[in-house]
């Protein structure tokens, strides 16, 4: 279950734009998309517009990574194989899909590339498949997203062109853009991902249960009340 399939049969699908806040080395993030998309399956009358909205989850990595250690370390004092939190994140992990793999993670990266890269695919419209390419690539792989080819490799998932990411990669593009988005979610208060806005008026923090994200579906367009998140 990586992307919401096409419904057939129905061309009066009403447009709905859902912009998610998220870093791809959140764990609650990947739920929340695996989570979303179970939302729109039970809202085929919904066309989804998806546009990610880049958040660092932790901004003082360096900008080629650091050992998972270090960073398990600083994060909570002391460094612990499994930190509190990873068992209850494995377990939610399987109900949508996501064989999490935390001990296969070796290096904590810095995302600004990673977001790049999804940020070029989005204009093409592809940026999903290259979303949850990053997540595998990191979760479930344990790959190591500040490696430039293997932010290429989830490019491709998204039909970017390989040459092209390399030496855009080696260039200064989007890196201010990307910072000002980021730098600007935190300012209007979002302090934690992921941070879904439905239809521009209905806000949701929190990868919430997928009968949350359709009850916001239904407000945004109108047809509930807002539900509690």
């Amino acid at each position: 279950m990586h992307a919401v399939p096409p419904v057939e049969g129905n061309k009066n699908r009403v447009p709905l734009t859902i912009d998610i806040v998220s870093d791809v080395v959140c764990p609650w993030c990947y739920i929340g998309k695996r989570r979303l998309e179970l939302a729109l399956r039970h809202r085929p009358q919904i066309k989804a517009e998806i546009r990610w909205v880049p958040y660092f989850l932790e901004s003082r990595v360096p900008a080629d990574g650091m050992p998972r250690v270090d960073y398990i370390g600083q994060k909570f004092g002391v460094y612990e194989r499994f930190p509190p939190g990873h068992e209850r994140l494995t377990s939610l992990g399987t109900d949508v899909g996501i064989d999490f793999r935390f001990d296969k993670i070796y290096r904590q990266p810095n995302t600004l590339d990673a977001h790049r890269i999804i940020g070029w695919a989005q204009k093409a419209g592809r940026a999903g498949a290259v979303v949850e390419r990053l997540f595998s690539l990191f979760f479930i792989e344990g790959g190591d997203l500040s490696d430039r080819e293997m932010l290429v490799v989830a490019g491709r998932a998204g039909g970017l062109d390989p040459d092209e990411m390399r030496r855009d990669l080696l260039t200064e593009r989007d890196r201010r853009y990307v910072d000002k988005q980021a730098n600007a979610a935190a300012r209007a208060g979002i302090g934690g991902v992921p941070f879904f806005v439905f239809g521009k008026k209905i806000s949701v923090a929190g990868a919430h249960e997928v009968e949350v994200l359709a009850s916001a579906m239904d407000q945004a367009l109108g047809k509930e009340k807002a539900p509690a998140a």
